[in-house]
């Protein structure tokens, strides 16, 4: 199967070369469009270590064609203290799982072995790599696509999805305005570990610092991901046993946490920036040469997600100040509320679940 077709009306670019691009590429190839994906790099490869991906997220992998026997199995989530005494278990909803046909929430992979799974479902001629975006122009019916290298193409559509400081959403929208959460956080993975017991993982918490660890697959293989934000105190068990079963040298990544002001609009023109699976929905197979219907597309798209997505973006950010810059002396009173009320249930089945429900 090819994607070198490049149809006047259905000609969509990418850019990126993450996993949020190949998901936008094979929602909108699954549409009936011409897709190209531009890479700076010379091929596309995931960044980082595991990650928890929702039952959503799975349900869509598997509309792409994803085998569902990749995702691992699933996982209960808990809220624990630092001494391992539970605060929290989040629960799963029935009519959800009924209706997803995928049991519980949360898995967790390795971005590096989904990620490679997502790529074997690109059409050959899809993704250019080398090419790293400057600038675009806009014209009445398509724009105009400007390479480092001195590439040009014509597209209808252009799609952002080059992470964070997206050089497309900066010429779209303007300086991005990042800031630094001041949250650090170090993310490892490591073989199966013998008596902790399946479908288990926690994320636990001291008066300011966390560490975690799921349950996931790594090439087919059962194992877990786990992570800390540093400082760390003195885990709970099981956690001290990751350290010996992990390999510090290629295990492990480091992430410096930055966020930038909630944006109540994404798309301006024939630009648009974040994910494609709802974007590709959102249009339906129109002809995207026609400015007023890739602009109802893009209204559809923006009611359905940008509420939402700040949210769940906002939610994230104030649980990060709640945990991690609490003073001392309040801190200890927050423990106190977690540990004894049931105020942190409420709130994170209240301001997460629900809405992802």
């Amino acid at each position: 199967m090819s994607s070198t077709n490049w149809r006047p009306g259905k000609r969509v670019a990418a850019f990126g070369g993450g996993p949020g691009s190949i998901s936008t590429a094979l929602a909108f190839i699954k549409r009936g469009y011409d897709v190209r994906v531009f890479e700076r790099q010379p091929e596309c490869k995931a960044i980082g270590g595991a990650v928890l991906l929702s039952a959503p997220v799975l349900a869509i992998l598997r509309s792409y064609g994803l085998d569902s026997e990749s995702f691992g199995s699933y996982t209960v989530t808990y809220f624990k203290n630092k001494s391992g005494a539970e605060r929290v278990k989040l629960p799963f909803n029935p009519e959800v799982e009924k209706r997803m046909g995928i049991k519980g929430w949360h898995y967790g992979v390795l971005r590096s072995s989904i990620f490679k799974k997502m790529l074997e479902l690109v059409p050959e001629g899809t993704i250019y790599g080398d090419h790293e975006f400057t600038s675009y122009i806009e014209y009445k019916d398509s724009i105009e696509l400007c390479f480092k290298n001195g590439y040009r193409e014509t597209a209808d559509i252009l799609i952002g999805a080059d992470c964070i400081r997206s050089n497309v959403s900066r010429q779209a929208f303007g300086e991005p305005h990042l800031f630094h959460t001041g949250i650090r956080l170090w993310l490892a993975w490591c073989d199966q570990i013998p008596d902790i017991p399946p479908n288990y993982g926690f994320i636990s918490q001291d008066w300011q610092y966390q560490v975690s660890f799921f349950p996931m697959l790594h090439e087919g293989n059962p194992g877990f991901e786990w992570w800390v934000v540093e400082p760390s105190w003195d885990w709970a068990q099981p956690m001290p046993r990751f350290l010996d079963a992990t390999d510090f040298q290629t295990q492990v990544y480091r992430w410096e946490i930055f966020n930038g002001p909630s944006m109540k609009k994404w798309s301006t023109g024939r630009v648009v920036c974040v994910d494609g699976y709802f974007l590709a929905n959102a249009l339906g197979g129109v002809d995207v040469r026609d400015q007023r219907a890739v602009s109802a597309g893009f209204e559809i798209y923006e009611e359905q997600r940008v509420d939402y997505v700040n949210h769940n973006v906002e939610f994230a950010r104030v649980l990060g100040r709640m945990f991690h810059s609490v003073p001392r002396p309040f801190a200890y009173l927050r423990d106190m509320i977690f540990d004894y009320t049931p105020v942190l249930s409420n709130y994170l089945k209240g301001g997460y679940l629900q809405k992802a429900e």
